[in-house]
């Protein structure tokens, strides 16, 4: 927290975390699990191995929520690396032109259908330190992150035309 390079990358997630409405500060019910969170820091470096930025990201304790109470499906389709490399050399051997998508605070799109209350992250408490936040978006940690985040997905490319 001391240092500025890291206090900067904090406050740039906290801030896209607020903008995208991710949580409401509140009182924790009283029959309500709640989550930890903690920051989870990273360099990340160009090509040339020069360092271009320092990354934060706040990430729930999944392993405090309940099933049945914070989630219930966790399942998320995976791509074996096998697939990925046959559909490349087929687009290859086709001349297809092949898109890449790559999204900032991706996890954060996904939509939450279950109650989540966590913790507030650490150096950014509200003045009363009793209220939690109920999540409104999936973060990171969450057991149902990435179920949430390839249906916010698959939605999205279905609309755009680019899934049929």
């Amino acid at each position: 927290m001391a240092h500025p390079h890291w206090f900067r990358a904090m406050k740039s997630k906290y801030d896209a975390l607020l903008n995208n409405y991710t949580w409401t500060l509140t009182a924790l019910p009283s029959d309500a699990n709640l989550v930890g969170c903690k920051w989870v820091f990273k360099r990340k470096f160009n090509a040339e191995g020069f360092l271009q930025r320092y990354k934060a990201r706040l990430v729930a304790k999944g392993f405090h929520q309940r099933e049945g109470q914070d989630f219930s499906d966790t399942f998320s389709p995976v791509i074996k690396q096998a697939t990925i490399r046959i559909v490349l050399a087929i687009a290859l051997s086709s001349y297809w032109s092949i898109h890449q998508i790559d999204t900032n605070n991706a996890f954060i799109h996904g939509e939450l259908d279950a109650h989540v209350y966590m913790q507030q992250p650490l150096g950014f408490s509200s003045p009363d330190s009793s209220q939690v936040c109920c999540l409104h978006e999936v973060i990171y940690g969450l057991k149902q992150a990435p179920r949430s985040w390839f249906h916010k997905l698959s939605t999205t490319l279905l609309q755009m035309g680019f899934l049929s």
